[in-house]
């Protein structure tokens, strides 16, 4: 399943790509479900995050690495997160995150997203709980990146 939000941000692609910290991902976290973050090395290749997933003894551990980063000839900065480790029911997760230039100076925040369950109903069924999860971060990145 594909997934695809675009926010639009004033500030310049490769401020918007320095501000992919630690910070900034706290602030991205949804409600619910509850999370703690356990590591997070940043977002330039090589780089891993983990974060649990509820709490006591329904939790469970997601596991991204940054496959790639960098600069396409146009202007746009990027990484990409991968699932290494997955809550169930997920099975498969990328997460492409572009910086693109906007004819204003500013950034259009893209958050390309595909995931995978066992079934693709499943894929089905979580996709507008998926699409809110990236929603809510519309006005964060607003706020911050203005």
């Amino acid at each position: 399943m594909h997934l695809t939000l675009r926010t639009h941000v004033a500030q310049p692609p490769a401020q918007v790509m320095a501000g992919f910290t630690r910070e900034l991902f706290l602030q991205l976290a949804p409600p619910f479900p509850p999370m703690r973050l356990q590591r997070f090395d940043g977002s330039r290749r090589g780089d891993q995050v983990e974060i649990e997933l509820g709490v006591g003894p329904i939790s469970q551990r997601w596991t991204s690495l940054i496959t790639d980063d960098g600069v396409l000839p146009d202007g746009t900065h990027y990484f990409v997160d991968e699932g290494q480790q997955l809550p169930g029911p997920l099975r498969f997760w990328r997460h492409r995150h572009l910086m693109q230039p906007a004819p204003d100076g500013g950034t259009e925040i893209i958050d390309a997203v595909e995931f995978r369950t066992a079934s693709p109903v499943l894929d089905a069924l979580l996709y507008p709980v998926m699409w809110a999860q990236f929603a809510w971060r519309k006005p964060i990145y607003r706020r911050l990146f203005r």
